[in-house]
């Protein structure tokens, strides 16, 4: 059945020891965020199960693939720390849409009063970052015959919180100046949680396909904000 394939597919290749291996309900999680990865639903998805590294992600879609739910073209990109998985084609055609300003920035510095929009030509350094980040995966589209292709970028100087708001298709990224430190404008405002899902029905087992949750600011908070109040609500 599909669903002991795909559960055992992430336990033999993700687990470490039986008794660490992933359960039922992540394993079915995790197969969804890669399926909407593989169908063009969503340019990525961070992996942030357990500490496995690029053998083990490689050895999981490999599987997927010879189990026939995955086609080629699927890349580990790994920026720091952190692998992310992608879709080639899915994620450089994303990219070049937020070149063109389909994506809400938001600045959220401590300096600033309250949060504020601001477009990608105000923020330069991003907009060089996304541009190189095209550059890159735009090369690793030439030889997609190859299972699953891994590559790694540095990211020293890079604020991750808005690239992988970014490279993870959401809607809304936020932004913050990094020689501030952590601190920003939305601290103690509370913020509503919107999550966008589908599901499928795959060889007779339903899967939900986690599309998209974003944390923002409630519109009588945004209101008052809007008004320039500085003081936390």
């Amino acid at each position: 059945a599909t669903n002991v394939l795909l559960v055992a597919a992430a336990q033999q290749t993700l687990g470490m020891g039986k008794r660490k291996s992933h359960p039922r309900a992540i394993c079915f999680h995790l197969a969804g965020e890669v399926l909407a990865v593989a169908w063009g639903l969503k340019p990525a998805v961070l992996y942030d199960c357990n500490s496995a590294g690029v053998l083990e992600l490689q050895n999981y879609l490999g599987q997927l693939q010879g189990l026939g739910f995955l086609a080629l073209g699927l890349h580990i990109l790994e920026i720091g720390e952190n692998s992310l998985i992608v879709n080639l084609k899915h994620v450089c055609e994303h990219l070049e849409q937020v070149l063109l300003g389909t994506i809400a920035v938001v600045d959220i510095s401590s300096k600033h009063p309250h949060p504020s929009v601001c477009s990608l030509d105000r923020l330069q350094d991003l907009k060089a970052l996304v541009t190189e980040l095209i550059m890159h995966l735009h090369g690793l589209q030439r030889d997609l015959s190859v299972g699953v292709s891994h590559s790694r970028l540095h990211s020293t100087d890079w604020n991750l919180c808005t690239l992988f708001g970014i490279l993870l298709g959401y809607p809304v990224s936020y932004t913050f100046h990094m020689n501030q430190g952590n601190d920003n404008c939305l601290a103690l405002i509370p913020l509503r949680v919107f999550t966008a899902r589908i599901s499928s029905l795959l060889c007779q087992h339903q899967i939900l396909l986690p599309l998209v949750s974003i944390r923002l600011v409630p519109k009588p908070y945004s209101k008052c904000l809007g008004e320039g109040s500085q003081n936390p609500i």
